[in-house]
This record gives structure tokens, sequence and C-alpha cells, in this order.
């Protein structure tokens, strides 16, 4: 069986296996995207998140919060407001954590050709102690002020992944199209000054093609994870 057998009847296993996540489905703001990816061949999606607001209650290990140890006190994938924090926070015992968390997608691919157009980074989070062993270390002043930002967070995390769709859709379309042509591809590729005149006409129908991939690669937009198809699956 070759290879692109093989990563399709991957990709159906894995498709056709249970949403263990806590809310059992693929969130609202990010159907579409994950639709986008599972749809096209070389890719499909093992789990996803559009974003959230987090009241974990453990131990911090450093600065960091192991949250398979922890107690999930709140989750929205909303905006949140003060009073569902302060009611949550009455159930913390150890040292209560406030988190945002921005788009996060972990996607298979079929090979690192595949993988490169999804790379993009970003730091478009929030993380924030409220309590130490229980006992509330801000004023509800300060959380009424963190929630205003994890919110802003929010609406903003909902508009770049609408532009990460938009800018994917059109990467992939432009890969599609490159990938029917070869033969101009390589003759494009021959004919330098044909490709350079072509770039600097105003009129071209890939000018927006390119512009979304420049807007991909370079945009701090919401993180990705990336696997590519083991060579000895």
């Amino acid at each position: 069986m070759d290879r692109n057998a093989e990563f399709k009847r991957w990709k159906a296993q894995g498709l056709s296996k249970a949403d263990l996540s806590r809310k059992g489905s693929v969130d609202e703001d990010v159907v579409e995207l994950v639709q986008l990816l599972n749809g096209r061949e070389q890719y499909f999606t093992t789990s996803s998140c559009a974003g959230r607001i987090i009241l974990l209650d453990g131990n911090i290990n450093g600065f960091e919060v192991q949250k398979q140890n922890c107690c999930w006190l709140l989750v929205t994938h909303k905006p949140c407001v003060k009073d569902d924090v302060i009611v949550a926070l009455k159930k913390a015992n150890g040292d209560a954590i406030l988190k945002f968390e921005p788009l996060i997608l972990h996607v298979q691919c079929r090979q690192l050709q595949d993988a490169q157009i999804l790379a993009i980074r970003s730091t478009h989070g929030l993380e924030v102690p409220l309590s130490h062993k229980g006992k509330l270390m801000v004023t509800e002043e300060y959380i009424d002020f963190l929630l205003k930002i994890a919110n802003q967070k929010m609406e903003e995390n909902k508009k770049r992944i609408e532009r990460f769709y938009n800018c994917l859709q059109h990467a992939l379309e432009k890969e599609t199209i490159t990938n029917s042509h070869p033969k101009e591809k390589i003759k494009d590729k021959n004919n330098s000054s044909y490709t350079h005149q072509k770039k600097r006409n105003p009129e071209a129908c890939g000018k927006c093609i390119e512009e979304n991939d420049k807007e991909l690669e370079n945009d701090d937009d919401p993180g990705i994870s990336v696997t590519i198809f083991p060579e000895d699956y």
C-alpha cells in the first residue's frame, strides 16, 4: 500500500473516533475551519478549541499549570462576567488560575510540504493567579479588570480565526491550481521576464492570493500544532 493510501486509511480511522473533549463536539467558531481542513485529502484534525476562558484550581509547577491535576472551576467559550468567577472561586481549595487560551488546532499532515502552509505562531494568551491555598489574593476590582482584558482577547481571537480561515482558503486554492498545472509552473520558471511582468500587473488575478499568503505567514495569529505522517506508520 502506498503512502497516500495509508494516510487516507489513517485519516478515516481518526475522523471516525468519538469526540472525547469535555464539550463532546467541535466549537461553533471553528466548525468551518475544521471542515475546510478535513475536506482536503492531505489533512485531518485530531482536536480543536476555538478559544476559552478557564478558571482552574490546583497546584502550580513553577509558572505552569498542570491541567490534568486541576479542578476546572469554570470554562466558557463566550465572554465572561465577574459574578461567575467570584462564585466559582468560592470552590477553590488550592491555587486558582484565570486563563485565556486562543485557538488550539491539532492537524495531521500527509507530508512536510503540506504542513508548511499551516506554520504560524502566537502569544495571544493570558494566565494570572488569583488565589493561594484557597485564599483570594486579589480584589474583585482587579478580577473585573482581568476579565475585561480576557474578553477583549476573546473577541480579537474570533477575528483572527476568521482572518486565518480566509487566508488558508486562498492558500489552498492557490496550491490546488499550481498542482493541477505542473507544466505551466515549469514554463513560468523558465520564463523569468514573463513571471516578473505578471507579478507587477495590478490586475493580475493572483494578487489577492499572494497578499493573503504573506498575511498568513507573518500575522501573529493563534497557534496550530501539525504532525507529519510518519515514515514507519
